[in-house]
């Protein structure tokens, strides 16, 4: 290249190439300058005697040349690519595959080889790589040669850091992430007080770990040792979001590392810690708490720009994953609290496993959240803490994916993948990674390469099953004295430094742990902040009113059934509308879905805030409850509870993705911190909370116990053997019956329209704050009975039995239920006039209201018998719930037997006419004189035989 070409550089490559075609067909056609170039160009021959450069190896860059005979010989047809395509096929190969080989595992001493990745592989010339270029998708600014770019984007993608982006869609987006990842080639300079901050707390984490392992020897800790760059990666991260605006931050984390997060991270006292290690008072917690790193925290922080941080690390059990959307929620409940419709404000961070991350649905449930209007926070910072190993299974063993990250592509976000032993790397991501939430306000995953030193917990030995990692692993020194080493080299520090540094922390757990031995632990305390005047523990006596005057009601009604101008309803659902009308004024009774709206509607007007969650909930399942309107015109919603009164509550409603784990584990994070509104997740059929249960025994009916965290939660589940064969049949009834114990849920399966009302009314209400399961109904809905009166909302309270009218003098046979089956035999009564059974409805199944019930049968004539009547099968149902509290005498006074279904697998037919003649047998053998009523029942189970 002459000193021209090389002065004035050459920036347009099409118009060198456009240039290089003329010079082949006639090298005079271009300037002498020109011929000087490409003649140097072509092998350092002069003249056009070669297409081009000779690629080797021979790629689809540079395909075999093909020739036909013509009229003027043999004429080349196929060319090889042009230089500006080659450059930028390579440009493309490292922004989508530079993480291929970049040196992000700090166990992985060869790379990978990636032929797209290698500089041969595009075939330039020497000439060429010499070349000053200036490609427009590349934000350099300046000419730059092709072997530069070549070393930049190896610099770029192929270090510490391993990027994942080139799924996004999003071109803003990319350009974004390329500007500020390949113009300082992916690389900052941090000051002399970073990297003295990320020392100290590299030594916390370290110091901390083996002071565990040697003062308590052989308990379980998680060690974190392998990864510990976790701890400084959430302080430049909570520094970062405190900069970004944040006041609260809510965390989310399994058990791995997270006393050293507890303790250098969260603030939680180190004595108290001991204390939990010491476990010296066990007559404490008999039946209640849990393991340490199961425990969560809270506290105020202060970073050192001076923002003050609300940091929670929400409690968590050893289903590690299953945390993730409860933290959503908790974040979302904040944000709609804070009015932060940005998410600048509070910031939802989870800490995951890389085996858990693969393997667990639920975090693919809670990706999903990610952009849903009732769920959307704006954006999580994930951190997938990567052992590279699950207990004992091998990441071969576990996933079918390269990375552990590979199921966050769902999600129009990058994933960047760091070594954890090079902590300013990690340092950077967490800046990237934080400015690109705030700026696109998405989700962004940090994937710390790291390893577990020790097995899976401290008694275990992980060499039994992967020797040839341990051999590795036993090698390396911890990741304090690797960049220790490093600033050494600089000369940042001095050793005497560093080692009066890991002295103090030394001993100031040697304090904190002299101070744990001899002092007592500090008492719980009370309730604070939103929770304030709360209660859990046992229901107090009931004392909560609940009705409404009737002018008010009327007047609900009425704005219920009200429109904006010229909207066109569908014409099915004016009709609903005009009964409103008619209800407001009294000439019909309330149905269950207009009970309920009035039950939000006085709830709401009063301030309350009510967030409704579920399947298609917005409609109903049953099309009974309309809750939103949708214009027949144009679709725009309408929902008449929004629009009571200008000071009213929030009233919202959501039709939750398909997925009961994430979305159930959402709204129970919600309803923590929300304690003064109503939040309900709703089933489609009750049935379906089975795909829930993590959820409901680890946190819903668990929690108060192991964690004192008290939740108002409600969960509607649709129940009644109803002919729809067995996943539309029952809710499980018996489950949170076996689940319930110290009074720790709600369990009710309310009648009337009335009683419904009342119930929800008294969970918003009530100080004594427990979750609430709703056995609601389905065919009940459109029921010619299931009906109440207005009147029957103005007085009292939920009655948690109901009574019967019969004469107890008369009564031969008292018949007792819950739910639907109340219906059935009401109607079996009154066609055979069997005036002398006695129908007892137990509305509220826990509590036990055992002191009503026995006020209620008081009045009944001593050793008449007593017949628990379900549908449900006898191992089903609320049978052997009530069996084992009272046995085969009711009070001492009544024989207890129970009709029902004979035991059975599955909770109903599929057979709509055996499902009618099995309920019509059951119905009348609790009717039946010839019942062998307390004969061979000792477990309850009716006599084997036909029924």
């Amino acid at each position: 290249m002459n000193k021209t070409t090389t002065k004035m550089g050459i920036q347009n490559l099409a118009y060198l190439e456009q240039s290089y075609a003329a010079y082949q067909r006639d090298a005079h056609s271009v300037t002498a300058e020109w011929r000087d170039l490409f003649s140097t160009m072509v092998n350092g021959q002069a003249g056009p005697s070669q297409l081009g450069p000779s690629f080797k190896p021979r790629t689809i860059f540079n395909p075999t040349e093909i020739t036909s005979a013509g009229p003027g010989g043999f004429q080349p047809n196929l060319l090889a690519a042009s230089l500006s395509d080659r450059l930028q096929q390579m440009i493309q190969s490292y922004r989508a595959r530079g993480h291929r080989i970049a040196a992000f595992n700090p166990l992985e001493t060869t790379l990978p080889h990636w032929p797209e990745l290698e500089l041969d592989f595009y075939g330039f010339s020497e000439s060429e790589l010499g070349l000053l270029v200036n490609p427009p998708t590349l934000p350099y600014g300046t000419p730059l040669t092709v072997r530069e770019i070549f070393q930049r984007l190896r610099d770029t993608y192929c270090r510490s850091i391993g990027v994942e982006y080139m799924h996004i869609d999003d071109p803003e987006i990319r350009q974004w992430l390329q500007h500020r990842l390949e113009n300082p080639q992916n690389y900052w300079q941090i000051s002399d007080s970073e990297q003295l901050r990320i020392l100290g707390r590299l030594t916390d984490a370290v110091v901390f770990e083996k002071f565990l392992r040697t003062k308590f020897l052989g308990a379980k800790t998680f060690s974190l040792e392998g990864s510990e760059t976790l701890v400084p990666l959430l302080d430049l991260a909570i520094e970062k979001a405190g900069a970004q605006g944040a006041s609260n931050i809510i965390m989310g984390m399994g058990h791995r590392g997270r006393l050293n997060v507890l303790a250098h991270i969260v603030g939680k006292n180190l004595g108290d810690i001991f204390r939990e290690f010491a476990d010296a008072e066990p007559e404490l917690w008999q039946g209640h708490g849990d393991v340490k790193h199961h425990l969560g925290h809270s506290g105020d922080l202060v970073t050192t720009a001076g923002n003050k941080i609300h940091l929670s690390l929400c409690f968590n059990p050893s289903h590690l994953e299953f945390v993730n959307p409860v933290v959503l929620g908790r974040v979302r409940a904040q944000q709609d609290r804070l009015g932060d419709r940005e998410g600048r404000r509070v910031l939802g961070l989870l800490v995951h496993g890389d085996a858990a991350f693969a393997g667990e649905g639920v975090v693919q449930e809670t990706l999903n959240l990610s952009k849903l209007s009732g769920y959307s926070i704006h954006g999580v910072l994930h951190v997938i803490v990567n052992n590279q190993i699950g207990f004992t299974t091998p990441p071969r063993e576990g996933r079918s994916t390269l990375y552990a990250t590979d199921v966050a592509k769902m999600l129009q976000a990058p994933i960047f993948h760091v070594n954890g032993e090079d902590p300013e790397a990690v340092a950077q991501v967490v800046q990237l990674a934080m400015d690109f939430r705030a700026e696109f306000q998405t989700d962004v995953f940090i994937d710390l390469y790291g390893y577990r030193r020790l097995g899976h917990n401290e008694t275990d030995e992980p060499v039994f099953t992967q020797p040839g990692l341990y051999q590795k692993i036993a090698s390396r020194p911890d990741v304090r004295e690797i960049y220790l080493k490093h600033l050494l080299e600089l000369q940042k520090i001095s050793p005497a430094e560093a080692d009066k540094i890991a002295a103090e922390r030394h001993a100031k757990l040697e304090e904190q742990l002299q101070a744990a031995s001899t002092g007592k632990p500090q008492p719980k305390p009370e309730n604070g902040g939103l929770w304030k005047g709360y209660i859990g523990g046992r229901e107090p006596e009931d004392k909560i009113e609940t009705g409404v005057e009737s002018e008010e009601l009327s007047s609900l009604l009425n704005q219920l059934a009200m429109l904006p101008a010229g909207f066109q309803l569908h014409p099915k659902l004016e009709r609903g509308l005009q009964a409103r009308k008619e209800m407001a004024e009294g000439k019909h009774p309330l149905d269950w879905a207009t009970a309920e709206a009035l039950a939000f509607a006085t709830l709401a007007k009063s301030g309350r805030r009510i967030r409704f969650a579920g399947q298609d909930s917005g409609r109903g399942t049953f099309s009974q409850r309309h809750a939103i309107f949708y214009d027949q015109a144009n679709g725009n919603p309408f929902m008449p509870l929004q629009h009571l009164a200008p000071d009213q509550g929030p009233v919202e409603f959501f039709n939750s993705p398909l997925c009961e784990t994430g979305a159930l584990g959402f709204d129970y994070g919600y309803s923590l911190d929300c304690p003064d509104g109503l939040v309900i997740w709703e089933a489609q059929f009750g049935d379906f909370a089975n795909a829930a249960q993590v959820i409901i025994d680890q946190f819903i009916t668990s929690a108060e116990a192991k964690w004192r965290r008290l939740s108002g939660l409600v969960l509607l589940l649709p129940h009644g053997s109803e002919g729809m064969g067995p996943e539309h049949s029952s809710a499980r009834l018996e489950r949170f019956l076996t689940l319930a114990a110290e009074d720790n849920i709600q369990v009710a399966q309310p009648t009337t329209p009335a009683q419904y009302f009342h119930l929800l009314r008294r969970q918003a209400l009530n100080q004594w704050r427990k979750p609430l399961v709703v056995f609601t109904p389905k065919s009940l809905l459109r029921h010619a009975g299931a009906i109440s009166a207005l009147e029957e909302c103005v007085p009292g309270r939920f009655q948690r039995v109901l009574p019967d009218t019969a004469n107890p003098a008369t009564t031969k046979r008292i018949l007792l239920c819950t739910g639907k089956v109340y219906y059935d035999l009401l109607a079996y009564r009154k066609e055979h006039k069997r005036d002398d059974v006695a129908i007892i409805r137990l509305e509220q199944l826990y509590p036990l209201p055992g002191g009503l019930l026995e006020e209620t049968l008081k009045t009944y004539v001593e050793h008449t018998p007593v017949i628990w009547v379900q549908e449900e099968s006898a191992n089903m149902g609320a049978w052997h719930f009530l069996h084992g509290r009272f046995g085969k005498k009711l009070f001492g006074r009544f024989p207890f037997a129970l009709v029902s279904r004979f035991e059975s697998a599955s909770p109903a037919t599929g057979s709509s006419h055996a499902h009618k003649l099995e309920q019509g047998r059951v119905i009348a053998r609790a009717f039946s004189e010839t019942e062998p009523e307390f004969r061979k029942q000792e477990n309850g189970q009716p006599e084997k035989g036909k029924l």
